[in-house]
């Protein structure tokens, strides 16, 4: 079994929604965590439906709660928050991303789980820090690029600032979290120490940017946008360069560094150009950042004539960092990525097979399987068997007192 059992025998309970809770808590079910959601038994997870054209789950929840099991419970009754805490009490973690003091309000806040489980790793995914000013505010995945310095680093030299495609705010955040639960468990394994632990999306951005902090510390002023670029510019030639079919993503990025000069060398007998080797404006990382423009037209007048593949083989085969722009669409037609288990079918009940990107970590050669997302509440009597050991006729009466779907 590739990484499905490394957690065996961990207990979560899940009580996230939309991406950044839900993205940490699918890592851990994906490497064999038993990750029990909680949803409204009326909506779920709002995720269920951003997006959505039917009344089936959306592709956007099945990509955020593969691996999973689902009980759907009523917490606005005595009973549901009861259960939810009998729930906490056999449970190893617990892990919600709620508004702002929603929990707290609920009666599920720490102080009261830790009542119940001393022992328990509770965790807690917010938009703003504990003592931030901004700390009662909404986030998404946008703001926290945002108010995180992320969008400030991203875009063109004279443009706007722009939000990077990847929501780095939502799912790095939940892999921060994630991997954290996974110190914490351990310690918990050795001492029986439980444990609180908090993030927030505002803050796991500025761990991302690091580096456009030691630009601003090595030079005094803020990281500025730099397109395509490294924070800084880097040395020419860096960055995407034009290539033959013209469509958007027609495109190949090359980057020569500055700590390996043959790259320019070599870069320049790929291109045919070995008549500039030595040439004064091109000679040094620095002579070329004072002739960039230079530099981009030459690289771009050679790339222009292949396409981004064949752009991309010539120079990287050259030893010289290489890739082309890939899409979307030219990544899910690549069964490459299927063949060796990046990407696999989720055999749904309801939606049917349903290719997505899973864990792309390997354990022992292979890729932890993905499972289906669950049907709301579709656990709902496995879990309390499993969990809490009630009986049959009690869970009937949860449900005909409507505590439970």
């Amino acid at each position: 079994m590739s990484g499905e059992n490394c957690l065996a025998g961990l207990k979560i309970l899940d009580l996230t929604q939309f991406e950044a809770g839900p993205s940490c808590t699918e890592a851990l079910a994906w490497m064999g965590a038993d990750v029990v959601k909680v949803e409204n038994p009326k909506v779920g997870d709002p995720g269920r439906s951003v997006g959505g054209k039917t009344a089936k789950d959306a592709p956007y929840f099945l990509q955020y709660n593969a691996n999973k099991r689902s009980i759907a419970v009523n917490l606005k009754v005595a009973l549901g928050l009861e259960l939810v805490k009998d729930l906490a009490r056999s449970a190893d973690v617990m892990v919600e991303n709620f508004a702002p003091g929603a929990i707290e309000r609920l009666g599920l806040g720490y102080d009261v789980i830790k009542a119940v489980n001393p022992a328990i790793i509770y965790c807690q995914l917010k938009g703003f820090g504990t003592g931030s000013p901004f700390e009662k505010n909404l986030a998404f995945d946008m703001i926290a690029q945002a108010a995180g310095g992320l969008m400030s680093i991203t875009g063109q030299e004279d443009g706007p600032p722009c939000k990077p495609g990847a929501t780095i705010g939502d799912t790095g955040t939940g892999m921060l979290m994630a991997i954290s639960i996974l110190g914490a468990y351990v310690r918990r394994l050795r001492t029986g120490q439980g444990e609180h632990l908090q993030v927030a999306m505002q803050d796991a951005i500025l761990h991302y940017i690091r580096n456009a902090f030691t630009y601003m510390e090595r030079t005094g002023k803020p990281a500025p946008r730099a397109g395509s670029k490294t924070v800084g510019g880097g040395n020419p030639p860096i960055g995407v360069y034009p290539c033959k079919g013209g469509g958007p993503n027609d495109f190949v990025f090359i980057y020569t560094s500055a700590a390996n000069p043959e790259h320019w060398t070599r870069l320049l007998k790929v291109m045919g150009q070995e008549d500039l080797i030595g040439d004064p404006r091109f000679a040094t990382p620095a002579a070329r950042t004072d002739h960039r423009a230079e530099v981009d037209a030459l690289v771009s007048a050679w790339t222009i004539q292949h396409d981004k593949h064949t752009a991309m083989s010539l120079v990287g085969d050259a030893t010289i960092p290489a890739g082309p722009v890939m899409d979307t669409m030219e990544l899910a037609n690549d069964l490459t990525f299927q063949q060796r288990g990046i990407r696999q079918t989720m055999a749904h009940p309801e939606i049917g097979d349903y290719v997505m990107s899973g864990w792309p970590v390997r354990f022992g050669g292979q890729t932890p399987q993905v499972k289906p997302a669950p049907l709301l509440g579709q656990h709902g009597d496995q879990v309390l068997l499993e969990w809490l050991n009630l009986k049959p006729a009690h869970i009937a009466d949860l449900k005909h007192n409507q505590v439970i779907g």
